[in-house]
């Protein structure tokens, strides 16, 4: 059992899948960093020197803290765009290169697959002229 588990989890896509969660709970931080220390305090500043962590509003005994939900909004927002982002240029560079020219051609008498360069058929010895039948 210790065996299969070793190989089930040095297989590259759960090495893959750990080294992304590991990443992207770092990159989470970072962004969750730059909204709360540099983003809303700016913000805070041009709507009046707000702070706007601790903007709260009470419902009854609720205290409604919706400056950290914003806040959370917007590292939501900037994270998907970040993915966004890796997963277009990432694709980009997956595509597929385009198709070779063709270096075979099916003969127009016995439908045998020839060079694309033939001038006769091996198959049937018809001619072929240009790509045209003689």
């Amino acid at each position: 059992m210790i065996k299969e588990f070793r190989e089930f989890a040095m297989r590259g896509n759960v090495v893959d899948l750990a080294v992304g969660v590991i990443i992207g709970g770092a990159f989470g931080k970072i962004i969750t960093s730059l909204v709360n220390d540099v983003l809303t305090p700016l913000f805070g500043l041009f709507i009046g020197g707000v702070n706007f962590s601790e903007q709260t509003f009470i419902f009854g005994e609720a205290v409604i803290k919706w400056g950290a939900f914003v806040q959370a909004i917007i590292d939501f927002v900037i994270i998907a765009f970040v993915i966004f982002l890796f997963i277009k240029f990432s694709n980009k560079l997956k595509k597929a290169p385009p198709p070779a020219d063709p270096t075979t051609k099916d003969c127009p008498h016995c439908f045998s697959m020839i060079p694309i360069k033939a001038t006769r058929c091996p198959h049937c010895t018809s001619e072929l002229n240009n790509n045209k039948i003689s």
